[in-house]
């Protein structure tokens, strides 16, 4: 399998959604950005012990983001009352004893009983069997791992979209990176002039000043003002960047830490520039180099 169909984003949401007996349930799963791997599930009453476990089971696909689930169940019986038969029964004696001993009274109405309390209850989960409480773990347990397939999915859809951006980012950065490497060899003039100014303010001032030190002066201020060791440092970086994402799984950490060697190149190149193009140059690389950021920012 290929790059372009394994990078993943931490950014996704998927649903899933099934039915037992009179049971109805639907999965919602939704992951952002995070520095590590987070799951939190909400679940009904009567189905907690199925967190550690399913959370476990998401620990095994996703390696990175906030992760939160949501299980939502609902009863589709109508009314969602059943009737108590041993009440029943106790009231409707009582009623025919007491409608017995009354002259005139008329039998008991099977509606009357039926609204006296205690006998009729509703319908909840207490009231299930074992096997349907087990049956229904079964397939809420089924359910999560199709949402979780869903969110994967669709966590590597956005991965592709990642991956073209990304692409694209580092191409022109590529770019950007040849046009300062060829601006910067045009520079000796500019630097020579410039260290020549600076030697005649330091002689200036200093007019005994050893040959010793202005050769020192005159290595410092080339050191400084020489981009050569930055290009060659960026141009390693862009080279990891690419492998990076040819590598493709979990590196996302990685490509944060990067960014940030980026930038430090970057903003170096910036500071040493001694030309304006340069500098126009530097800074186009700073916007583009922080677009790439944010989007590493959501690389699993």
């Amino acid at each position: 399998m290929t790059l372009y169909h394994i990078l993943a984003s931490m950014t996704g949401f998927s649903r899933a959604q099934g039915a037992l007996a009179d049971i109805s349930w639907v999965w919602e799963l939704r992951s952002v950005n995070g520095r590590g791997l987070d799951i939190k599930l909400r679940l009904p009453a009567g189905l907690d012990a199925l967190d550690l476990p399913l959370r476990d089971v998401a620990a095994k696909s996703l390696k990175r983001g906030n992760v939160s689930g949501t299980l939502t169940i609902k009863r589709d019986s109508i009314g969602g009352l059943t009737a108590d038969l041993d009440a029943l029964e106790r009231v409707k004696e009582l009623a025919i004893e007491l409608a017995d001993n009354i002259p005139g009274a008329l039998p008991p109405r099977a509606e009357l009983l039926l609204a006296l309390p205690g006998v009729m209850r509703s319908v909840n989960a207490q009231d299930d069997s074992e096997e349907l409480k087990a049956e229904l773990q079964t397939a809420v347990q089924t359910g999560f791992a199709e949402a979780l397939a869903g969110l994967v999915a669709a966590r590597a859809g956005e991965g592709t979209r990642l991956h073209e951006i990304a692409t694209a980012l580092l191409d022109e950065i590529t770019a950007l990176h040849a046009a300062a490497a060829l601006e910067a060899a045009t520079q000796p003039a500019l630097h020579i002039a410039r260290l020549k100014a600076q030697l005649a303010e330091i002689i200036g001032s200093t007019p005994n000043l050893p040959d010793e030190r202005i050769a020192q002066e005159v290595a410092l201020l080339a050191t400084k003002s020489d981009v050569r060791e930055e290009l060659d440092r960026l141009s390693a970086h862009i080279a990891a960047a690419r492998a990076l994402l040819a590598e493709a799984a979990n590196v996302g950490r990685k490509l944060d830490f990067l960014m940030q060697e980026f930038n430090r190149e970057v903003n170096t190149l910036c500071s040493k520039s001694a030309s304006l193009p340069l500098t126009a140059i530097g800074l186009k690389l700073k916007a583009a180099v922080e677009q790439l950021r944010e989007q590493v920012a959501n690389i699993e």
